[in-house]
């Protein structure tokens, strides 16, 4: 089987895309640590400069991944192949893409392991109480306990890995697009509530009062990291989405659309949760701390409680899938595009690679506690490996081979829908970005992961 023999999917409708694109870069990031980073470094100061780096940082990156996917038509290795054929091997940043990929989702896929876990918690109210030691000792439990963490682990990437099973058109964006308006509905549901406690307004000076003297270059950097994490850039998921595109998507808009819909959620989340967190007086905080001790002990204390707590749980759940679905379509039609294996086999391969693979993490905290390497036990270093060297650096390179390799012309050409849409002027300014402005800021981005500096 040939890849031009091979039938491709593709995203049928414009909400489709929007949907199937924006289920990509919401994540459980948005819930809990994107609002957080917020209020500890100066609110709307620092709102403001997250909008300016993903508008030079993000975006033009975003735009130039779709472009070359849906230009191509193919996989991330495949389409840097067609895109420069017979040259430099620039398709090695697919490969590179693909191990981020894999990286990612193994330890990935038990943090959502958790969220699943602890929905099935809500339900039952077993971790309801206004005592957060409860929650504390119950999350411990989980994450100790082998058995547990595999199970849940193996479920999730079965569950992700059977919606894939049902195709692009009917599993990406069908089941995305039902759950991008749940995801909001029970945001605002959630919001709602929150906002009409007694100390509402703490919570919402913490999150947005503009404080300047609290920015620094630090946490511009800090800015510029998120305007590019956030958008899940650097690894094929943009690229591999960016093929399902229909030849009449505006790319720019859609990814403005994109950005504002995920900026748009974060705060959601940040109203939902700390105006709570604030009225019955915990401290804020960022992580598996926030989701998984502190808010069923905030929710333990407001009439409707458990209803709440359940809603938020699996509401955090929702975010999830939609960024675990993007994560494993890579290998997937990698491995069904390059090998030419069916779509099925290539999903069923994917999935017991990723078992394999993110058993270690999801045995961290049990079994393997006392593996290190280079002082990292395997969760933290699969994630240090892939936060701070693949994706940044799939990032500069992509933005390079656009802003310089692939050749303007043909650029232009792409991102104008070939013609029947003009977006010149936005190629030109995208162009300078990726030439001069975004691959130095992703540059400066990776060495503070590497803490040179």
């Amino acid at each position: 089987m040939t890849q031009d023999s091979i039938k491709r999917g593709g995203f049928s409708s414009s909400f489709g895309v929007l949907a199937a694109t924006l289920g990509s870069a919401v994540g459980l990031g948005n819930i809990w640590k994107f609002p957080y980073l917020t209020g500890a470094n100066g609110g709307a100061g620092f709102l403001l400069i997250y909008v300016l780096c993903t508008l030079v940082v993000g975006i033009p990156v975003m735009i130039a991944e779709i472009t070359m996917g849906r230009a191509a038509k193919a996989n991330p290795i495949t389409a840097l192949q067609r895109l420069n054929p017979g040259k430099a091997p620039w398709w090695l940043i697919g490969v590179a893409g693909m191990a981020a990929a894999f990286l990612i989702l193994s330890f990935y896929s038990e943090v959502v392991a958790w969220v699943f876990a602890y929905v099935i918690k809500a339900i039952d109210g077993s971790i309801l109480s206004s005592e957060r030691r409860v929650a504390e000792s119950a999350f411990g439990a989980l994450i100790a306990d082998p058995i547990q963490s595999l199970l849940w682990q193996w479920f999730v990437l079965a569950f992700i890995g059977g919606i894939l099973l049902l195709g692009v058109t009917k599993g990406i964006e069908g089941l995305t697009k039902k759950l991008m308006p749940v995801l909001f509905v029970l945001l605002l549901l959630l919001c709602a509530v929150s906002l009409s406690l007694e100390k509402a307004a703490d919570g919402l000076a913490f999150l947005l009062r503009p404080d300047f003297s609290k920015i620094s270059a630090g946490v511009v950097l800090t800015a510029m990291g998120l305007a590019f994490f956030k958008l899940s850039l650097g690894m094929g998921t943009m690229m591999t989405y960016g093929s399902y595109f229909r030849d009449d998507q505006n790319i720019p808009q859609t990814a403005l659309r994109v950005m504002t819909a995920d900026l748009c959620v974060s705060m959601l989340a940040g109203i939902a949760i700390f105006p709570a967190v604030f009225t019955f007086g915990f401290e804020p905080s960022a992580g598996p701390a926030l989701v998984f001790m502190t808010i069923p002990a905030v929710f333990s204390q407001i009439p409707g409680g458990h209803l709440l707590m359940i809603v938020f749980f699996v509401l955090a759940a929702v975010a999830a899938t939609g960024a675990m679905l993007s994560l494993m379509e890579v290998p997937v039609v990698i491995l069904h595009e390059r090998l030419g294996m069916s779509r099925p086999k290539a999903t069923l391969i994917t999935i017991a690679c990723l078992m394999l693979l993110g058993s270690t993490c999801a045995l961290t905290n049990s079994v393997l506690s006392h593996v290190r390497v280079f002082g990292l036990n395997l969760f933290d270093l699969f994630d240090f490996v892939s936060s701070n060297i693949l994706l940044p650096l799939g990032g500069i390179l992509l933005a390079l081979f656009a802003g310089w390799v692939w050749g303007t012309d043909r650029f232009s050409d792409a991102i104008s829908n070939k013609g029947t849409l003009s977006n010149a002027a936005t190629a030109r300014v995208v162009l300078f970005l990726l030439r001069y402005v975004s691959p130095l800021l992703i540059l400066l981005v990776m060495l503070k992961g590497l803490k040179v500096f």
